[in-house]
């Protein structure tokens, strides 16, 4: 699935892309909240200022993702591989991180309050 298809899928109301394989797509600037991506592949996609509040990234692969400034405020991370992931400057506000692998993740700046 590429960028446009996901944006276009997600404007007629459908949220369910689990397992998607968006490696390496560009979806900066996307809103995507609430999205269900449990599963999916995520790696080396670039998500800078994506609103991912709410979303459901339980067990995604987000590994060299770029998430810089992107809101995952009340997201699903639990399981997610965000080794190696920039998250400089992201919303992770309530964010439920239980398992996630973040090796040699950038959290610089990040906001943190009330993850789990």
């Amino acid at each position: 699935m590429d960028a446009a298809e996901l944006t276009n899928r997600y404007a007629a109301g459908e949220r369910d892309f689990i397992k998607a394989d968006l490696s390496g797509t560009d979806l900066s600037g996307t809103n995507l909240s609430g999205t269900n991506l449990q599963g999916a592949s995520l790696c080396n996609a670039n998500l800078t200022n994506t609103n991912l509040s709410g979303a459901n990234l339980n067990g995604a692969n987000l590994r060299r993702a770029n998430l810089t400034g992107a809101n995952l405020s009340w997201t699903n991370l639990n399981a997610a591989n965000l080794s190696e992931t920039d998250l400089s400057g992201a919303n992770l506000s309530w964010a439920k991180l239980s398992w996630a692998l973040l090796n040699e993740a950038n959290l610089k700046g990040a906001n943190l309050i009330w993850a789990t």
